[in-house]
C-alpha cells in the first residue's frame, strides 16, 4: 500500500490503475470487530512537515539523543529528524514501509518486532518515539507492560518516551459509544479495538489497538519503569504523552 502511495506520489514505480491510465486513489481500508468500516488516504504517510498535524512538530522538540521511532511507516517524522541532524533508526514490521523510508532517505532501519529487537540489539535509545497515534501498540492492560519493558531494555538510562495517543471517549457517536460499551462488557478497556487492515487484495490478521484516556495510561504505566511525566492536550481529543525511565 505504501509502495502504491509512494507510486502515485512521485509517479516513479507502477501505480494501482483505476480501468485506464489515470492512477487510482491508494486508500487503506480499516476494519472494526463490530463491522465498521471505515477508509483513509494512505498518502498521509508520505505528508512532509507542511502538512502535519500541529502536535507532530511539537514532539519533534521533545526528541533528544539517539531517537528509535517505531512503527516508523514510510519515514515522515524519521527523515525530517534526520535532516535535523540527529541519530534516528526507524523500526517497522512491513519489509514495504521500510523500503519507501530508505528510497526517501532514511540511512538506519529495522525490520523486525520490537520484542525481537529488544532481544538482541546491541543500541541504546534515549528517545523513543510513537507518534501517528502509535501509542496504540500498547494494545491493552495485558500487552503494555510487556512492550513497556521492551522499551525499558533498549534505553539509556533517563530515556523517554514521546507518544502521541486519542481519547476515545470524546465523542457522542453512537457507533462508538456503543462500541466502547460492548468492550467493557466483555472485559475489555472502551477504546481497545479490535481491528484489521485492508488494501486491494491484501489483509491483515486482526490485532488489538489501543485508544485510551488519560487516565487509563497512567494505570497502564503504573507498575512499570516508565512514569507518565507529562500531557500536552493542546489538541484533544489527541494528546502528547512524554514518559521517562526509572531506575
Amino acid at each position: 500500500m505504501i509502495r502504491d502511495a509512494y507510486a502515485v506520489r512521485t509517479g516513479v514505480g507502477p501505480r494501482p490503475l483505476a480501468g485506464g491510465r489515470v492512477p487510482r486513489p491508494v486508500i487503506e481500508v480499516i476494519e472494526r470487530d463490530d463491522g465498521l468500516i471505515n477508509g483513509a488516504p494512505a498518502d498521509h504517510y508520505l505528508d512532509e512537515p507542511e502538512d502535519w498535524q500541529p502536535h507532530d512538530h511539537r514532539a519533534l522538540r521533545l526528541c533528544r539523543g539517539h531517537v528509535l521511532d517505531i512503527g516508523v511507516g514510510a519515514g515522515r517524522i524519521a527523515v525530517e529528524l534526520q535532516r535535523r541532524g540527529m541519530a534516528v533508526t526507524g523500526l517497522d514490521t512491513s519489509p514495504g514501509a521500510i523500503d519507501i523510508a530508505r528510497r526517501r532517505g532514511l540511512r538506519d532501519t529495522v525490520v523486525t518486532t520490537i520484542d525481537a529487537y529488544a532481544a538482541g540489539a546491541p543500541a541504546r535509545y534515549d528517545t523513543f518515539l510513537l507518534l501517528g497515534n502509535n501509542l496504540g501498540l500498547l494494545e491493552g492492560p495485558e500487552r503494555a507492560p510487556v512492550f513497556l519493558a521492551a522499551l525499558a531494555r533498549l534505553a539509556n538510562p533517563g530515556a523517554r518516551i514521546v507518544a502521541q495517543g486519542t481519547d476515545p471517549y470524546r465523542t457522542t457517536d453512537p457507533v462508538h459509544v456503543t462500541y466502547h460499551r460492548r468492550n467493557r462488557e466483555r472485559g475489555r478497556l472502551g477504546g481497545q479495538l479490535r481491528l484489521r487492515l485492508r488494501y486491494r487484495l491484501l489483509a491483515t490478521t486482526w490485532f488489538d489497538y489501543l485508544n485510551c484516556s488519560i487516565g487509563e495510561l497512567a494505570e497502564l504505566v503504573s507498575g512499570t519503569r516508565w512514569r507518565l511525566v507529562s500531557i500536552d492536550e493542546e489538541d484533544r481529543p489527541y494528546y502528547l504523552a512524554v514518559l521517562e525511565l526509572t531506575g
